[in-house]
């Protein structure tokens, strides 16, 4: 297969597969089972950064000391970023951090069903871009980082669905403008792919920035929500889903270095 059919394949799946999963659970009344696909995204997240993306960025890199500044750079970048969108959307003195923990999409301070399709088809845009630079660098590390963005996109959409719901869409109308709004996802990819094909030394730092948006996203976003069930049986199942994710992504490495 082709690097560019991997870009576009993963592409599509990633946000046909999440949103499809994401509709049936927000449509069955499943969304008690959001804080389990947290944890388990946690854990994909931080594996494809630490075990896929990182050494992969570094062997490439002619700069360690650059790359690693690019990292912090990434992370300062998000932060600022999130700020930015939570400062846009606050209509009242106190507000909170949209974190994806069971029903808490649903108190998000007003914000309207179509600022959720501006704010996702801009992240979904994103997420093409950190496919293809990932993909261009080693083929097993775009498998890995797609297998981890659809892992954490799922949650996120489970909520951005119930919110679209709560807006006044249909269950139909909510899940065609998220199905849209994920071929941004391919849109970004392949401006990605012939974009850096002749930007090869360019592909360490989209490496770093992709593993720092999977770090922020894990430990700013997902990982609060859970000190929220501190209960020790609700802590062993979030580590244990969180190995889980890490595991998911080991095995993902290992299957595919295996058939390489």
């Amino acid at each position: 297969m082709s690097i560019f059919t991997g870009i576009i394949l993963a592409s599509l799946l990633g946000g046909v597969l999440s949103i499809t999963v994401a509709a049936a659970f927000a449509m069955s009344a499943r969304a008690e089972w959001v804080p389990m696909l947290v944890s388990y995204a946690i854990g994909a997240l931080l594996g494809a950064a630490f075990l896929e993306i990182l050494p992969h960025a570094f062997e490439l890199t002619k700069s360690i000391e650059r790359t690693a500044a690019t990292i912090l750079f990434g992370i300062m970048l998000f932060f600022v970023m999130e700020k930015l969108v939570l400062w846009r959307h606050c209509h009242a003195d106190h507000c909170e951090a949209h974190v994806p923990e069971g029903h808490n999409h649903n108190h998000d301070h007003g914000r309207s069903g179509m600022m959720i399709m501006v704010g996702d088809t801009f992240h979904n845009f994103v997420d093409g871009i950190i496919i293809a630079a990932a993909f261009l660098a080693d083929f097993r590390i775009g498998v890995a980082t797609a297998l981890a963005i659809i892992a954490h996109e799922i949650p996120q959409e489970v909520g951005d669905f119930l919110i679209l719901l709560h807006s006044g869409y249909t269950k139909r109308h909510a899940f065609m403008l998220n199905l849209l709004s994920s071929l941004a996802t391919v849109v970004g990819g392949v401006l990605a792919y012939f974009m850096l094909q002749s930007m090869h030394e360019w592909i360490p730092f989209f490496l770093a920035i992709a593993a720092a948006s999977m770090i922020y996203v894990a430990v700013a976003d997902l990982i609060p929500g859970l000190h929220k069930r501190p209960e020790l049986h609700a802590t062993l199942q979030q580590a244990l889903l969180i190995g889980l994710g890490i595991g998911s992504i080991w095995l993902v490495k290992a299957l595919i270095g295996e058939a390489a």
